[in-house]
């Protein structure tokens, strides 16, 4: 079934939405606290390397088969950049300088990028007017959020706020990506394990280059569990609610958990990490779900089913 079959959701893809919008949510929070003691490589490294020993040691209990063929193989290595080494890099640097909050709003642009991708590379998901309406709005809001400084010049801040937006375009293009496994009959689990595998075979020889984390000093308990929580909840789990949606209602659906994301994120960042976040950050958000409503189509049954006699 295509995205374009597919404008709605059941009530168990909305629940699993909302699960994978608190576990992801969360992956901003402990990213937050990781970045304090470890350099980011080192952080996306074990992230990605940690949830795929989680999911092969899952894997009998599980009860799903790694596919070997080569068509298989290229498409977890194209996912495991798209979706896991260009974003996950692209975040945790960002969140050296930015608040988990403000990262996690950033990266509720996802599904505004992927309706543009959509409309260029998908024959099923074109562009209409209540969705090029919705696209604009929601960029409205990203030049909301980042505010004078987008055209006071380039400082380490914008650059920081558009590396999340980098993540975001690749999250865009990964969930477009990513529908192919439902036509090669991969199972979502299988998905989720191959593609941080993937990953994890690219990152790991990079961070032990650049990083040389066996120099770098013994985190503390709150950073190993802020690690081992990102890689088995944010990690390991979200990848398979992921594919499970992605499977069944399509791309544009899917990435509707980043504008879901950003309550759990800024509730965590605030209660714990004492984050504050300013006026312009909420408008920001609020024209964003504004825009994924347009693109969504709810909100205008909302409005026909109101005019209807």
């Amino acid at each position: 079934m295509t995205d374009r079959a597919r404008k709605t959701m059941a009530s168990f893809e909305w629940a699993m939405l909302l699960a994978l919008s608190i576990v992801w949510g969360g992956s901003f929070f402990f990213v937050g606290i990781a970045v304090k003691e470890l350099p980011p490589l080192t952080i996306v490294a074990l992230r990605t390397s940690l949830a795929a020993i989680l999911l092969w040691l899952a894997a009998p209990a599980l009860g799903f088969v790694m596919p070997r063929r080569r068509e298989a193989l290229v498409a977890f290595l194209v996912m495991g950049l798209l979706n896991n080494a260009i974003p996950f890099c692209l975040i945790v640097w960002g969140q050296t300088q930015l608040a988990s909050g403000l990262a996690s709003i950033l990266n509720a642009t996802t599904p505004l990028f992927t309706v543009l991708a959509g409309h260029f590379l998908s024959a099923d998901d074109r562009m209409t007017p209540p969705r090029l309406a919705g696209a604009l709005c929601g960029l409205l809001g990203v030049a909301v959020m980042i505010g004078p400084q987008l055209v006071d010049g380039l400082g380490s801040g914008v650059l920081a706020e558009l590396a999340i937006l980098g993540a975001a375009v690749s999250y865009a293009f990964a969930s477009l990506f990513g529908r192919r496994f439902r036509r090669l009959g991969i199972d979502p689990i299988a998905t989720a394990t191959g593609q941080v595998t993937a990953s994890s075979l690219m990152l790991i020889p990079i961070a032990l280059i650049v990083d040389r984390p066996w120099t770098l000093p013994m985190p503390g308990a709150p950073t190993i569990a802020a690690i081992a929580a990102i890689a088995s909840l944010s990690t390991a789990l979200a990848y398979i609610l992921y594919f499970r949606i992605l499977a069944g209602a399509g791309a544009t659906n899917v990435v509707l958990v980043t504008l879901l994301a950003p309550a759990s994120s800024i509730l965590l960042g605030a209660i714990f990490l004492h984050e504050h976040l300013e006026i312009r950050h909420f408008l920001g958000l609020a024209l964003i779900g504004l825009g994924l409503a347009c693109i969504d189509g709810r909100l205008l049954k909302v409005f026909r089913l109101a005019k209807s006699p």
